[in-house]
This record gives C-alpha cells, sequence and structure tokens, in this order.
C-alpha cells in the first residue's frame, strides 16, 4: 500500500473515532471511595395457610318409641313368671297372677321400649384458615461515597465493599 493510502485511512479512521467520542460523551470509570453502607429491609404479609382441629363431645339419644313388641315380649314374660308363682295354686289364682304377671311385664316392656337411651361421643372437626405474618426480607443496601469531595448516596442489589466503580461521563453542556 502507498503511504497516501495508508494516511487516507488512518485519518477516515480517526476521524470516525472523534466523531463516536463525540457522540458519547467522554466516558471512564474510576474509583470512589465507600463511607458507609446499610442494609435495606422491607416488611412483606406472607399468607399461610394453617389447620385448625378440635375434638367435641356431643351427646347423643335414640328417639323415644314404642313399637309395641317390648309390650308384647314383656307382658308374655310376666305372664309366665306370674303363672310359674301359681301353680300350685287353684286355676283363678293362677289366671289372677299370670294375668297380673303380663300386666306388670307389660308395663316393664312398654318402660323399656320408651326410655331415651344416650351417651356422648367425640366427634372431630377440623377448618383451613389463612392467615398472614409479616416477615422482614433484605432488599438491598443504601451505599454512600465520595467522589471528588462530593458526596452521593444510591441503592443496590449488592455491597460493594470499600470502593465503588463509578462512570464518570463528560459532555458538553448545551
Amino acid at each position: 500500500m502507498k503511504p497516501v493510502k495508508i494516511c487516507i485511512v488512518v485519518a477516515a479512521l480517526s476521524g470516525l473515532l472523534a466523531a463516536q467520542a463525540a457522540l458519547a460523551g467522554h466516558a471512564r470509570y474510576e474509583k470512589a471511595r465507600v463511607i458507609d453502607v446499610r442494609p435495606i429491609y422491607e416488611v412483606v404479609r406472607v399468607p399461610s395457610r394453617e389447620r385448625e382441629c378440635w375434638t367435641e363431645e356431643i351427646e347423643t339419644r335414640r328417639p323415644r318409641h314404642d313399637d309395641g313388641a317390648r309390650t308384647v315380649v314383656g307382658a308374655i314374660i310376666g305372664g309366665v313368671v306370674g303363672h310359674q308363682i301359681a301353680k300350685g295354686s287353684d286355676r283363678f289364682e293362677r289366671r289372677a297372677a299370670t294375668a297380673a304377671g303380663a300386666i306388670i311385664g307389660g308395663a316393664v316392656g312398654r318402660d323399656l321400649a320408651g326410655r331415651e337411651r344416650g351417651g356422648w361421643r367425640e366427634e372431630r372437626h377440623c377448618r383451613v384458615t389463612e392467615r398472614y405474618r409479616e416477615e422482614e426480607r433484605h432488599a438491598g443496601y443504601q451505599v454512600t461515597y465520595r467522589y471528588h469531595g462530593q458526596t452521593y448516596t444510591t441503592e443496590l442489589d449488592h455491597d460493594p465493599g470499600r470502593f465503588l466503580r463509578v462512570r464518570v461521563d463528560v459532555r458538553p453542556a448545551e
């Protein structure tokens, strides 16, 4: 390549670099001394589902009802017992004892059928509730630094250490 062509290429490249520097300004990176770092915390509400369970004692009762079966069975048993008690007596006394036994046995059977029978049983209940608890979470750092006698503050997601890399960009003010 001839020296004239080399000079033209170098001049063109220099012009291109100068134009780029003029558009972008003159940026460079330097170090600034960190003078304070404070963690930043934010309070957030965190939902959680909790299951609560408890046991209740419940009284149980059978409904009153007399379908007649217990009365009849009671009357038969009572009649047999009355008849056996009066076995050695005359016919009239045996009949009277049988009838009395049947009446008493029927009454006892009816009363047993009509009594409420009950007790207690335990029943377990559960429900799920959504509760919120507040929690502190780390959100970053507030960094105070000094560059050329001026103090600046910024927020970062990390602790920069003793020095912070800063971009210095000089542009003409128009």
